[in-house]
């Protein structure tokens, strides 16, 4: 059986190739490239927050199939499932960054365009893994196939119990046995995350993101955390630093303007902000050609 760190090791060996797209708005292209960072989200809180539920989801699915087959210790998968409810909102901190392969795709416009002010912003795929490396991230791609989740978490729920049995003694009380699982839970928390990052439910696969995923923090007290103002709650992040040598320009290959009732000014308006920050893309600017629809 392969071991879960193995496992997580395996998911972050892809390399990106060509250009990754970060998706903002107007105002997120004026902080971006006056501090050269990118917001990296605490992933409970991404927009699609439903990425760490889809996971929880998968995981509760296989659990009944095991206990259904009556193949398995259905106390520990039991305790499994109730543990994973609890540490998706209270467990550990992982931050992410998101990067698409495309960078002019409708869905990601109505996301960031529904005012005529988005922008995708094109880096060299060397670029962003030479920045995450300097920091200490890793960079995943994103898994979207059913069955390439299902057998993940076939795996994961395997290490789980497998890990289990390397613990039980031959006599050993319910009490006993208790503590174990729950160590067992807390040893694969840190793998358990790291995979749940790169897990994203199907019917976002035309995004084919790349994530930017920092070290899993275990104390709050000290992560490098900051706080924005988001719907209704507070979000916490941490800066992704985009320069690879202090003093430097941001090193932007391509930008794409979203639709926008006001192409050429605000063209000409980009042109200008770029340039004064020292920043003239190699593959230029162009518009998304997507016609402008008003809200």
């Amino acid at each position: 059986m392969q071991e879960i760190d193995t496992l997580t090791e395996t998911l972050f060996a892809d390399t990106p190739k060509g250009l990754l797209y970060h998706y903002t708005t107007l105002s997120g292209l004026l902080g971006i490239v006056r501090s050269r960072t990118l917001w990296a989200s605490d992933i409970r809180y991404m927009n699609d927050s439903a990425e760490l539920k889809h996971s929880a989801d998968l995981i509760r699915q296989e659990v009944q199939a095991r206990i259904t087959r009556g193949r398995c210790k259905a106390d520990l998968l039991g305790q499994f499932t109730d543990w994973i409810s609890h540490r998706i909102t209270n467990g550990h901190m992982l931050f992410g960054a998101s990067f698409r392969s495309h960078g002019n795709l409708l869905s990601q416009w109505r996301g960031y365009s529904a005012h005529g002010k988005g922008v995708s912003l094109g880096f060299s795929a060397d670029y962003i893994l030479q920045c995450a490396h300097k920091q200490q991230l890793q960079i995943g791609k994103c898994i979207y196939e059913p069955a390439r989740q299902r057998r993940l978490i076939r795996q994961v729920i395997d290490a789980v119990e497998a890990q289990v049995e390397k613990h039980i003694a031959c006599s050993t009380s319910p009490q006993h046995l208790t503590a174990i699982y729950q160590g067992v839970f807390e040893n694969l928390e840190i793998d358990l995350l790291r995979i749940a990052a790169v897990i994203k439910h199907p019917s976002f696969r035309e995004e084919k993101e790349w994530r930017i995923v920092s070290p899993v923090f275990t104390d709050c007290s000290n992560t490098p955390v900051l706080f924005r103002e988001a719907n209704a709650m507070l979000v916490p992040y941490m800066e992704f630093d985009l320069q690879l040598e202090a003093g430097y320009p941001l090193q932007l290959d391509h930008l794409y303007l979203g639709p926008t009732p006001n192409i050429n000014i605000s063209m000409n308006s980009l042109e200008m902000f770029l340039g004064q920050n020292g920043i003239v893309p190699s593959r230029g600017i162009d518009y998304c050609r997507i016609p402008y629809r008003q809200a």
